[in-house]
């Protein structure tokens, strides 16, 4: 079934051609700045946006919900920034994402000042979509990319991801001194900043990702008389044809199922890491540095990542990205006190994260044709949010019932299936 294929595959001629080449390269260099400045507003969602929602709420129970609240945002806008993709081209969709994720900065510096939860939970639900057009960002990567270097390519804009996420964090302070100027409440600051940095991210997209890659890709293809199935102009349609192309091109359905699981074993042992290390007498110092370090194996390597799956093929670095994420749950499973051994472990969980998120997405473009790629590539994000948040829920009570160690057996246990289709594709050569 030549569905099984890369559908790219014989489409290369007009990929390598001088003109294209130029347009990609500018095309992977905005996109990496807009990932960095917009990756700073993420950043601190993560870390600070707990913060905020206990400060305004005056509630601990406040502070799990604002991150609830960022995860379901992201999980719900998966597949309608797709489908704006779909019609109005990766330009429009990924600065309105940016756009309204700015919108929810707004809204939650609002609740700060005005002690508000409804604001607080609309901000953070509107703030989550940054997280999703973040995400969905790698992909504008690999529309123009030629095969043999769309992982490479796409990798790029995954590493740019490194900088926002180390500087958002730490935004704390900056944020108290423009929070005193502007005579705001303490962790305000913070969210101005932040709510600039997606505003700015938005404005970079609009203004300078012309021509558009994916609109560019398709008028190629048409011009060299390539199949453009699917492209009717209906949503449901179009999201039912991507449906039914992961059905029917295993190869496809195989990337997908990669990035949810690889996302949902990354999330149910990070949330669970800090918890385990404290009640092994960690402190908050030696925490900071181990979730440094898996930050680090997710992201710093992810173009050498790149660089392999286009030598070795995606489907064998993603079989590696399994062999790793094996070795991270025996590490961070056996460590107990050892800080040491969860730290090494911490950072082979990115690791393998890093291997499955940047073969997988890579396959899953080079096995779907344009004229579906963004509706794919959506409904593979959304569940691979809504997976990875029903895993970290999970993680808690798992842990509580058959300790970290456990916690890590079960989450390697989920590299199985993975491996099991594997074998399948391999057999079906």
């Amino acid at each position: 079934m030549s569905t099984e294929h890369d559908v790219s595959a014989n489409a290369t001629s007009w990929q390598t051609e001088s003109p294209v080449r130029s347009v990609q390269k500018r095309t992977v260099r905005v996109l990496a700045a807009a990932q960095i400045v917009g990756g700073v507003g993420v950043g601190v969602s993560v870390s600070i946006g707990s913060l905020l929602a206990e400060s305004v709420a005056q509630s601990e129970t406040y502070a799990g919900l604002a991150r609830t609240a960022t995860t379901a945002g992201a999980a719900a806008v998966g597949v309608p920034l797709a489908l704006l993709a779909q019609r109005r081209g990766r330009r429009t969709s990924l600065s309105t994402g940016w756009l309204v994720a700015a919108v929810g900065g707004i809204l939650l510096v609002g609740s700060a000042v005005s002690r508000s939860i409804p604001l607080l939970i609309a901000g953070m639900l509107l703030f989550g979509i940054g997280s999703a057009t973040n995400q969905q960002s790698r992909y504008a990567a690999a529309d123009l990319a030629a095969p043999h270097r769309r992982a490479q390519d796409l990798s790029l804009v995954v590493w740019s991801t490194t900088i926002g996420s180390v500087i958002g964090p730490n935004l704390a302070d900056p944020g108290a001194a423009v929070a005193s100027a502007l005579h705001l409440p303490r962790l305000a600051g913070a969210f101005v900043l932040a709510t600039v940095c997606m505003a700015l991210a938005s404005a970079l997209l609009w203004g300078l990702l012309r021509p558009d890659p994916l609109v560019l890709s398709r008028q190629y293809q048409a011009a060299e008389g390539l199949p453009e199935s699917g492209t009717g102009t209906s949503q449901t349609g179009t999201l039912r044809a991507g449906l039914r192309h992961l059905r029917h091109a295993p190869r496809a359905a195989f990337a997908c199922v990669t990035i949810v699981v690889a996302h949902t074993i990354m999330a149910a042992v990070m949330t669970m890491t800090p918890v385990s290390m404290s009640q092994h007498g960690a402190g908050l110092t030696i925490v900071g540095v181990t979730i440094s370090g898996h930050l680090l194996g997710m992201y710093a390597f992810s173009p050498l990542v790149g660089w392999l799956s286009d030598r070795i093929g995606h489907l064998s670095t993603v079989v590696a990205g399994q062999a790793v994420f094996l070795g991270s749950a025996v590490l961070s499973g056996m460590g107990g006190d050892s800080v040491g051994m969860v730290m090494a472990g911490l950072f082979l969980l990115g690791l393998g994260w890093s291997f499955s998120l940047v073969a997988g997405s890579a396959m899953l473009s080079d096995t779907t044709p344009a004229a579906l790629r963004p509706g794919v590539q959506g409904t593979t994000d959304t569940a691979m949010n809504v997976v990875a948040a029903v895993g970290a829920g999970l993680a808690g009570p798992l842990m509580g019932w058959i300790g970290f160690g456990g916690l890590n057996a079960a989450a390697g246990a989920l590299v199985l299936p993975v491996l099991a289709f594997w074998a399948f594709l391999v057999r079906a050569r």
